[in-house]
């Protein structure tokens, strides 16, 4: 006996909206790592100009891995200094609400994607203590949020792709 019209529909509707979100997640996906690696450029004047620890290169190369406990400020010192030579700051070194939804348009995200990751992070910055007026402490503590509101969408990127990138541009 067939199953009644409805039923099919119902099963058909479903699949369509499974798909669609394994296919947004997807998309998300690439975008965070888009944005990832777009951030990361100027990754090399800032370890010259601050001297950067291996650590910190570590914490670079671990940031979206699911887990990963960042510990060392200098980390939040980088995250600071790539933010500024990206125009991401204003004189505060407060992030720039519309210069970080442009660049995150730029590389691949949607004016809704774009607004919504500028309100994580916004989220981040307002529910992240002040640490004794210490701004790379308290961006560590930002990005360690940021991370964590990312793998809860299932946005992050796997590390692996991102590192086979980086590597394929060397």
């Amino acid at each position: 006996m067939a199953p009644h019209p409805s039923v099919t529909m119902y099963v058909r509707l479903a699949l369509v909206i499974i798909a669609g979100l394994f296919i947004t997640v997807e998309c998300s996906q690439e975008i965070i790592k888009n944005l990832s690696l777009q951030f990361a450029k100027p990754l090399e004047d800032c370890k010259k100009e601050m001297d950067l620890s291996d650590t910190v290169i570590t914490d670079f190369y671990n940031f979206w891995k699911e887990g990963y406990e960042f510990t060392n400020r200098q980390f939040g010192c980088a995250i600071l200094c790539l933010s500024s030579k990206l125009e991401l700051l204003d004189q505060d070194l407060k992030l720039h609400h519309g210069k970080a939804q442009e660049f995150a348009k730029k590389h691949g995200a949607d004016e809704a994607m774009a607004k919504q990751l500028v309100d994580m992070i916004h989220s981040c910055t307002q529910s992240t203590p002040d640490v004794a007026d210490d701004p790379c402490m308290k961006t560590l503590n930002v990005a360690k949020c940021f991370v964590a509101k990312i793998h809860d969408l299932k946005w992050a990127p796997s590390m692996d792709l991102i590192m086979g990138e980086v590597l394929a541009e060397v």
